[in-house]
């Protein structure tokens, strides 16, 4: 199984974050179902892929065969001018990416923390490194503003 880095909080209050990158949609069903992940939210801006089995429909599908619920949150996806620079590590995306999240996606960043509060969650995208994935700033700033939201990378 995949190794795990990061903080956890107490049972149920913890949101995974998954990257897709080298995984097949059957590994990543292993993953989520080993960590009893109820709900994919997807965070990226487009839900499309050309790596099979990671656009929307067919993820949905085999997402739900597996009794894992899925959402898109398309305002907490990273814009696509900020992709690359986000990846080259540079502050000022990470800056811009920050500033999108308390602003255009404050709503969808509040419905994710009260999904987080139910029901055990999972942020995908694709990078798997979630270092390098703006998934990291989601986390960042759950724990800022929730202290008592952990998360998982997996």
């Amino acid at each position: 199984m995949a190794s795990i880095t990061g903080v956890t909080a107490p049972e149920g209050s913890t949101i995974f974050s998954i990257g897709y990158e080298q995984r097949s949609i059957d590994d990543l069903i292993a993953v989520l179902q080993h960590h009893e992940v109820r709900v994919l939210v997807d965070v990226r801006m487009n839900a499309i892929s050309r790596k099979r089995g990671f656009s929307k429909t067919a993820l949905t599908d085999a997402l739900a065969e597996a009794g894992i619920d899925y959402r898109h949150e398309r305002e907490l996806g990273n814009p696509k001018e900020n992709r690359d620079p986000f990846r080259q590590g540079l502050k000022s995306a990470r800056d811009s990416y920050l500033r999108h999240l308390r602003n255009g996606a404050s709503d969808a960043f509040e419905n994710l923390v009260q999904l987080a509060r139910t029901t055990r969650i999972a942020l995908l995208c694709y990078e798997r490194d979630h270092s390098q994935c703006h998934r990291s700033c989601i986390i960042e700033t759950v724990q800022e503003e929730h202290p008592g939201l952990g998360f998982q990378a997996v």
